[in-house]
């Protein structure tokens, strides 16, 4: 199994280039089953994810190809089954996004129960709810969702609590409804926003994405169609959070500035100089330790819980006491046991994490937990003494290109020990 050595050094100083968004590239991927006609799509980010993701479509029968290095084009017409297999499935919870648009253009979808990360229940209930409520029958069985309808009808659907992938599933279904359906209570995050934009290029008629009431109409049919997936916004966060820590200055281009708001403000509390333009944004230290931020995660446009970690890293290096207040995932603090066997302190009570920053920290073997988590490791580890060995950092794989080389091109002292996929 691959593992990252990273040594303690110096501020990482320099440019990197961030990725398409992962969030936002596997719905749109998945937004391919609803057409009958191509979707040619662009910065798509070469990533674990987004390789299950293609085997998941091409095991159905589409026809996925890669035209250039982040560029993709694939054709639902030769599909040839509905399902979804557990073998695919059970790593990825994003995987349930096949559901929608399988129900709207096929008629019948059987998705196996998803994976992923361990960071939470994030049930599935709210999607079947909304399914149910355009006229789709469905069972559970077996680990499975069996659901099927002749036809979706639209429907007003009153989500109880925020739901990004409920918010994306229910919304990729209704383009082919009968009628309009209204999403209440929707996600409003920019990779909500995007699926709605490549959805409309694709002929779907929809309105109030980033807002929390989505209106579709449904159409007769998708037509072909090209997209350029979003910048991500957690992978730039997160090498902005980096220099940071280790009290370096730090560009990230490719990138946009308005997709990060709540993280820029939090970066300028720590003493940062946050610089933006049309699309780079750059945090400078001046060679100083950062200040201790004190983070409270909410759904968009309050702070992203994928970006905690990294500021728990950044707290356990800063001048004074930082306290962070984890609403979004009940099971989220798991690094912060791994940051302490690198000698950070933190103090968990419940969902509060309560962290006295130090001016260095002390290599030690670690464990990587889930995706946001292992970036997090990285950083803390390059502000420690020695070197720190990072093991099961295939979830980095999941959800970053190529970090270490990222983290190298900054300046960092890291290594690969093992294969990337």
């Amino acid at each position: 199994m691959d593992k990252f050595i990273v040594g303690g050094n110096g501020p990482l100083m320099g440019e990197v280039a961030s990725s398409g968004a992962k969030n936002a590239a596997l719905p749109i991927l998945c937004a391919a089953l609803l057409s009958d006609q191509p979707l040619h799509l662009s910065n798509v980010p070469k990533l674990w994810d987004i390789n299950t993701t293609k085997k998941l479509l091409s095991q159905m029968g589409v026809s996925v190809t890669q035209t250039g290095e982040h560029e993709i084009s694939l054709d639902a017409k030769p599909i040839t089954t509905h399902i979804a297999p557990y073998e695919l499935v059970r790593t990825m919870r994003a995987s349930i996004l096949v559901l929608g648009p399988l129900v709207a253009a096929r008629g019948q979808a059987h998705v196996s129960l998803p994976g992923g990360c361990a960071i939470g229940a994030r049930p599935v209930d709210l999607h079947l709810m909304g399914l149910k409520a355009m006229g789709a029958e469905i069972t559970l069985e077996g680990g499975f969702v069996h659901a099927k309808a002749s036809k979706l009808k639209g429907a007003r659907i009153v989500f109880d609590t925020v739901t990004v992938t409920g918010t994306e599933n229910l919304m990729m279904a209704a383009t082919l409804a009968d009628g309009e359906t209204v999403l209440e209570n929707a996600a409003r995050e920019p990779e909500v926003v995007d699926l709605a934009r490549c959805l409309r290029a694709m002929g779907a008629k929809i309105e109030g994405e980033g807002t929390t009431t989505i209106r579709i109409q449904g159409v007769k049919a998708l037509h072909e169609a090209s997209h350029t997936v979003l910048p991500d916004r957690i992978e730039t966060g997160t090498f902005l959070v980096a220099g940071a820590a280790t009290r370096g200055k730090v560009r990230v281009t490719n990138t946009d500035p308005g997709l990060l708001d709540a993280v820029l403000v939090k970066l300028q509390q720590a003493g940062a100089v946050v610089r933006t333009g049309t699309d780079f944004i750059e945090v400078d230290m001046q060679g100083k330790r950062p200040l201790a931020v004190n983070i409270h995660t909410m759904p968009h446009p309050g702070f992203p819980t994928d970006m905690q970690a990294q500021f728990m890293a950044l707290n356990c290096l800063a001048e004074g006491v930082g306290v962070i207040k984890e609403t979004i995932f009940e099971n989220r603090f798991m690094h912060a046991h791994e940051l302490i066997r690198l000698g950070a302190e933190i103090r968990i009570d419940g969902h509060t994490a309560i962290t006295t920053g130090k001016d260095r920290l002390a290599a030690a073997p670690i464990m990587a937990t889930d995706l946001r988590a292992s970036a997090a490791l990285v950083i803390a580890a390059m502000m420690a003494e020695g070197e720190t060995v990072i093991d099961r950092v295939y979830h980095m794989d999941r959800g970053y290109e190529d970090i270490e080389g990222k983290f190298a091109a900054l300046g960092g002292k890291i290594k690969r020990v093992g294969k990337q996929f």
